[in-house]
């Protein structure tokens, strides 16, 4: 005969068997019914995911009508100067250039004299032919003629420097067939060679001509000799640079 011990015994243990499964998942409607218990703490966070693949690129599309210019924006307002900077390395010297053309002025120049053996002329009108070239670099001057004839338009100064001996001299500084100076040195029966001299400023242009001339049959007294000369000179002062040809 069973205890009244062993017979409760049996009942616990076949009640444990019997709801041991809703046990496990807290689904015992009754037994002993307790009160709701406090909410648990938050979990944390877990870690992030591997980071997906990257998706297949998308098909190009076909590009789009160009669309129409703007209107131009007003222009901006001018920003602040900035400061100067620091001045740079000097460059390298570069190469000589070619040499330039200089202006040269024009020149014009003569000197002729009386050669010994010359024969004088005699008649009124004739011009003294200094036939002896000391300086005609230009060729202005014609000792054939006895004539200077001007190329480069502008003032000149001419001179006449004659040994009178044995005869008085009277000459004309002619300027195309006018008188533009004349001179006059009487014989007064020295022993020795005298000296008469004259000159004048003349402006010219081109063609012009210049010479020396006797104006009296009778006072034919130029001379020359190893040892006293006659002379005919003639020299450019400044020339009309505008009017000059050699200029234009």
């Amino acid at each position: 005969m069973m205890t009244i011990q062993s017979w409760a015994l049996s009942i616990l243990l076949f009640l444990l068997a019997h709801y041991s499964n809703q046990l496990e998942d807290n689904k015992i409607h009754s037994l002993c019914m307790g009160s709701p218990g406090i909410p648990g703490s938050p979990g944390l966070h877990g870690r992030p995911g591997q980071p997906g693949r990257d998706g297949r690129d998308g098909r190009d599309a076909p590009l789009g009508e160009k669309g129409q210019r703007g209107d131009r924006g007003e222009p901006g307002e001018p920003g602040v100067r900035g400061l100067i900077g620091d001045r740079g390395d000097p460059g390298e010297k570069g190469e000589r250039g070619p040499a330039g053309e200089c202006a040269v002025a024009p020149k014009s120049a003569f000197s002729a004299k009386l050669s010994d053996s010359h024969t004088m002329p005699l008649a009124i009108g004739d011009a003294v032919r200094f036939d002896k070239i000391i300086l005609n670099e230009q060729g202005d001057y014609s000792a054939e003629t006895g004539r200077f004839t001007c190329r480069v338009p502008g003032v000149y100064y001419f001179a006449v420097h004659a040994t009178v001996y044995r005869s008085s001299l009277q000459f004309d500084l002619m300027k195309n067939g006018q008188a533009m100076g004349s001179y006059f040195q009487m014989f007064g029966n020295w022993s020795k060679p005298a000296s008469l001299s004259g000159g004048t400023l003349l402006h010219l242009i081109p063609s012009d001509q210049v010479w020396v001339q006797m104006a009296l049959g009778e006072y034919t007294g130029f001379y020359s000799s190893p040892k006293t000369d006659s002379t005919f000179i003639g020299f450019l002062v400044y020339s009309d640079w505008k009017n000059s040809a050699v200029f234009a």
